[in-house]
């Protein structure tokens, strides 16, 4: 499981989940992969009046416990998920701003969810593949992965580029980003998430900090902010009803999984579904303990499958560092201050760089399984899935939300299963 075949960089081959580069390369990716994956895991615990620094320090020890279940086979970064936002809200009724004083409802149905969540993977281990194949097939995975793309891509163009300035900010840094992917070569070109933000960010000082344009970048905080500190953390109350608000979750969680196993079944040419038990498992028992230590449920992590798809390193050791540097930083407030330093309208750009990565992830799925669009029951699955995602269609039971990502994937599920079952019904004989 901690063996790796060593490979050197080559600007053509991809390096596969047993395969790793050196390990001063190796360390480098893994870096890479925290940039991406820390502001997502950040923010959702921010909206939800989550400690921080408990989610950082649990995505690691999520994801090192993610790499053990699944025996090192499945290259996964597991982050704070979005997919709980809205239930947690509703269950706690935090407003924003500061701590969230009804956490523990929160955690109690975040380790519910993690349990029903491994429970399906003890089935699929149990009972096989199939029926996950013939709720969740191709059409449906990929439209619920490109759709995870699309819905966050509101979050940097909305959200993060408050001035004119700033816009043109979010603008130039995704433009170095991809002139970083394409005019360079070899490591720098694979670290071009890492680079692009550092370029970006010395681009962005220069003209505020030194020509005065914008918002300065601020170090204050971060030479004030000590090295090491305990993060929050909170203990569980289990209340039935904040239980059967957010344990549904693992319905969406499942589907994210799926559609990352396919994503990197697709960029690395390799059968995941043996191992799809195993990782809705891994996912499952890291959300619980996630919860159970205040931090949020946790999630296959999309941004690191867009990081993926730009560097096509897929090791699992590049996975392990990550995971290793996560856990450290969990317990730095000093890192959580220089990452803060990092104007909001860089992290803009690199973002909307990485959430596209994402939503191609999700079309490629589309392109490798060779899913027929001429086939009516395929269109209309995802065609209304895109739409209902990518605005955000939001259903309410009750003080139950169903948010865009949740619609959308229910809503490829159900109307796939719909639709393919009235087809074959048409069909003679």
């Amino acid at each position: 499981m901690l063996h790796w075949t060593e490979r050197e960089l080559t600007d053509s081959a991809a390096i596969a989940p047993d395969e790793r580069l050196p390990w001063p390369q190796t360390f480098a990716m893994g870096l890479q992969h925290v940039v991406a994956m820390f502001g997502a895991t950040v923010l959702a615990p921010r909206l939800m009046g989550f400690d921080a620094n408990i989610a950082i320090l649990m995505s690691g020890i999520g994801t090192l416990l993610f790499f053990v279940i699944t025996r090192g086979k499945v290259p996964s970064y597991l982050g704070s998920s979005f997919a709980f936002i809205a239930v947690v809200l509703a269950a706690t009724g935090f407003s924003g701003g500061g701590a969230n004083p009804n956490i523990g409802l929160a955690l109690g149905g975040i380790i519910a969810c993690g349990a029903l969540y491994a429970l399906i993977g003890v089935v699929v281990m149990a009972a096989g593949t199939g029926w996950i194949e013939r709720l969740m097939p191709p059409a449906v995975t990929g439209a619920v992965v490109a759709v995870i793309g699309l819905n966050l891509a509101s979050i940097p163009v909305k959200n993060m580029a408050p001035t004119g300035f700033d816009a043109w900010m979010q603008a130039m840094t995704f433009v170095v980003l991809a002139l970083v992917a394409v005019k360079t070569r070899g490591m720098v070109q694979r670290l071009l998430i890492l680079v692009g933000l550092i370029l970006a960010s010395l681009i962005y000082a220069v003209l505020t900090n030194g020509l005065g344009l914008g918002t300065p970048m601020d170090f204050g905080p971060v030479a004030a902010a000590p090295w090491f500190g305990m993060p929050g953390f909170a203990a569980p109350v289990f209340s039935g009803q904040a239980i059967l608000l957010i344990a549904p979750v693992a319905i969406v969680l499942v589907a994210e999984n799926l559609g990352h196993l396919k994503a990197v079944a697709a960029m690395t040419g390799r059968d995941m579904d043996p191992h799809m038990g195993r990782a809705f498992v891994g996912d499952g028992v890291a959300t619980m303990l996630a919860g159970a230590s205040g931090g949020t449920g946790v999630t296959t992590y999309a941004e690191n499958i867009g990081v993926m798809a730009a560097t096509r390193v897929y090791s699992t050791a590049v996975f392990v560092v990550a995971a290793l540097v996560a856990v450290v930083l969990g317990f730095s407030p000093k890192f959580g201050a220089l990452i803060q330093a990092i104007p909001l309208a860089v992290m803009g750009g690199v973002s909307i760089v990485v959430f596209g990565l994402i939503t191609i992830a999700g079309a490629r799925i589309w392109v490798d399984n060779r899913v027929d669009f001429s086939d009516p029951a395929n269109l209309m699955t995802v065609a209304i899935a895109m739409v209902l995602g990518t605005g955000d269609f939001t259903l309410r039971f009750g003080d139950f939300a169903l948010g865009g990502i949740g619609t959308a994937t229910f809503g490829a599920i159900l109307l796939h299963l719909l639709l393919r079952g009235r087809r074959r019904a048409d069909q003679p004989g």
